[in-house]
């Protein structure tokens, strides 16, 4: 029976969605002595540079300098994945497995259709994963129980989209770049031959530093990355509020 179970689950249909928008908020969670586990849906398959051989590599590779538990990857096909039952149960074995407090998903909305997409399922996901009469198996054919997380988080990724709160990541950025460039197939490298993409050019890594400076801005933080909730954020503390 499946007895693994994080604090945090992070959610990414394309290995590296992780990397670029929430790895610093995992990597501050972390040291703070949360357990931490990673599941990509797709292998990105239809990425223009490199491959999905070459991109699971590197994902794992980004698993290890992170320090997080594991990382799973569903294999779904990589800009065709639909929500409903098919993609749906999966989704549920893999958290109904890990039983995270908190999951972590795409963004609601942005340039890559799949990225909507992906933050709809894995959101239907976590709460159909609560429902006793849907029924899921873990590897070694035993009933999984039913698992919902206390909470949802979306990160937001390519577009400036307003945020409802913003995680400190100031003392993790450098560390946080490192874990992109792992990516080396997809982001800037200046003796590969492959085509240039929206992503691969050194004012993209320029970009996503002055993206996390932004949002940290308002909230008197270095750099921060941004999430949006699809629920009213509840406070018992006014002070722990910045």
């Amino acid at each position: 029976m499946d007895n693994t179970s994080v604090d945090i689950l992070a959610f990414g249909v394309h290995p590296d969605d992780v990397e670029l928008s929430c790895s610093g908020t995992l990597l501050r969670h972390i040291d703070l002595g949360y357990t931490v586990g990673l599941c990509d849906l797709t292998e990105g398959e239809l990425g223009t540079r490199g491959n999905n051989v070459i991109r699971l590599r590197e994902a794992e590779n980004a698993r290890i300098k992170m320090g997080a538990a594991f990382r799973e990857n569903l294999g779904m096909k990589d800009g065709f994945f639909k929500v409903d039952e098919e993609h749906l149960l999966p989704v549920i074995r893999i958290i109904r497995k890990y039983q995270p407090r908190l999951i972590l998903a795409n963004a609601v909305s942005d340039r890559h259709p799949d990225h909507g997409r992906a933050a709809e399922l894995v959101a239907q996901a976590s709460f159909y994963a609560g429902l006793v009469k849907i029924t899921t198996y873990d590897d070694s054919g035993e009933k999984q129980l039913p698992w919902r997380p206390k909470a949802l988080y979306h990160y937001i990724q390519d577009r400036n989209i307003p945020a409802d709160f913003v995680v400190d990541i100031s003392g993790y950025m450098d560390k946080k770049m490192e874990l992109i460039l792992t990516f080396s197939s997809q982001f800037y490298d200046p003796d590969s031959s492959e085509p240039e993409t929206p992503i691969s050019s050194a004012s993209f890594l320029d970009f996503i530093k002055a993206k996390n400076k932004s949002y940290g801005r308002d909230a008197g933080f270095e750099y921060a990355e941004a999430f949006n909730v699809r629920r009213n954020i509840g406070v018992g503390d006014l002070f722990h509020l910045y």
